[in-house]
C-alpha cells in the first residue's frame, strides 16, 4: 500500500484529505487505484494518451518518475508517493 500526497488543487476529489492510500505495484496500478477510490482522478493525472500530464510531477519515494519508467514505475510496500503540480511564473 502506498501513501499517497495529494496537492491541494485536487484535494476537492479526495473529501479534502490530503493523504491517502491506495495499492499498487506499479504507478499505473496506484493511478487505477485512485481512481476507483475517486472517480475524477485519474483525467486530472494522465492525458488521453496515457501519459501523466506535462504538469503535474510525481515522485516514488522522493524520485521523479519521468527520469525512471514513468507509469510503469515500481512501487515498493511501503511507499510514499507524491502529486505535484508544476509551477509556473516568472518576471
Amino acid at each position: 500500500m502506498a501513501q499517497v500526497r495529494i496537492p491541494t488543487p485536487l484535494r476537492a476529489l479526495t473529501n479534502n484529505a490530503r493523504v491517502v492510500q491506495a495499492a499498487g505495484r506499479t504507478l499505473a496500478e496506484v493511478v487505477d487505484d485512485l481512481e476507483r477510490q475517486f472517480p475524477g482522478i485519474r483525467a486530472r493525472l494522465v492525458d488521453g494518451d496515457g501519459a501523466v500530464h506535462a504538469f503535474i510531477n510525481i515522485f516514488v519515494n522522493d524520485e521523479d518518475i519521468r527520469f525512471r519508467e514513468g507509469l510503469a514505475t515500481p512501487v515498493p510496500e511501503p511507499a510514499d508517493v507524491s502529486i505535484v503540480p508544476a509551477m509556473a511564473g516568472g518576471a
